[in-house]
């Protein structure tokens, strides 16, 4: 045996390869991914309340005939520009307003009210900067000029739960009087309202209701100041609006234009208050099919 036949073969022997070692910070990452989604989600909601679209739900009478108590809508956000009152919470990071535009004359507006300017309010808008505004037996008198006002058919209410809990809160009958309530001829209860047809100098039609005499049928005349605008609500009796001086839980006063929200656009859900959340099926039959879709 030759020398180099006896020399063992001392060259290791090859590994066999190994899985890589797992980072420790791969299930990190899924939560890293998940609250990255929660935060675009949320920025993605915000931006859409702030600068697009808003809900809103009607709580009161005071838009009638044209919005019921359990009416939700949709008010676009553009429509006159953007304040802190655009924001969630009004946060001041908006000065004045910006790309900023007047309503016009029958607008349906959410709007911070005065003075408090933290609750959400809806109105229309009947008079602009400089317009001089009274009202006398009842009429709007516009530039010195009445608005005209014609008599159709009365409004019929159907009297719903969400009335009849709304008037309990506040220690009331549904209608607004005894002497508005009926009976129709299935058995079911109703409140039967003057109705009238407004029309402004523009050519904005719209229905309002007018109850009789009342304090605010006859005032003095109100002057809108610059970049201020005059609110009035559709039932005019029941509404505490421009007529009535800003005071907290009553009227709003003559209203800055800043604190515009949205113009009112889309009716997308309307109840009649009967539903109960543990019984599926009474959430169909308490909706209002056929106010959905309206628009403004």
């Amino acid at each position: 045996m030759s020398e180099t036949d006896s020399v063992p073969d001392t060259a290791p022997a090859a590994k066999a390869p190994q899985p890589p070692a797992a980072k420790p910070d791969e299930k990190p990452k899924k939560d890293e991914n998940f609250f990255a989604f929660l935060f675009w989600l949320v920025l993605g909601v915000v931006v859409l309340r702030s600068f697009i679209v808003s809900p809103f739900n009607i709580p009161s009478e005071s838009m009638l005939p044209r919005l019921l108590i359990g009416d939700y809508l949709f008010a676009s956000k553009w429509s006159y520009g953007y304040s802190k009152y655009s924001l969630p919470f009004s946060a001041p990071l908006i000065p004045g307003r910006v790309f900023a535009s007047q309503p016009e004359r029958g607008d349906v507006v959410i709007f911070k009210a005065p003075p408090g300017n933290d609750l959400d309010y809806i109105k229309r808008v009947i008079g602009l900067p400089g317009d001089e505004i009274r009202m006398q037996g009842g009429q709007v008198i516009l530039n010195g000029t009445p608005v005209p006002k014609e008599r159709i058919d009365d409004f019929i209410l159907p009297v719903t739960q969400n009335m009849r809990d709304s008037a309990k809160t506040e220690m009331r009958l549904p209608c607004v009087e005894p002497r508005f309530e009926i009976v129709r001829a299935d058995g079911s209860s109703a409140c039967r309202y003057p109705q009238y047809r407004e029309t402004l100098p523009n050519g904005v039609s719209y229905n309002v209701l007018d109850m009789g005499s009342r304090e605010k049928d006859n005032t003095g005349t109100y002057i809108v100041p610059e970049g201020h605008m005059f609110l009035m609500g559709d039932n005019r009796d029941n509404s505490l609006d421009s007529r009535f001086p800003a005071i907290e839980g009553g009227g709003i006063g003559i209203v800055p234009q800043e604190n515009l929200v949205g113009k009112a656009a889309l009716m997308m859900f309307s109840t009649d208050g009967s539903a109960n959340w543990l019984l599926p099926w009474t959430w169909f039959t308490a909706a209002r099919w056929n106010r959905i879709g309206g628009t403004f």
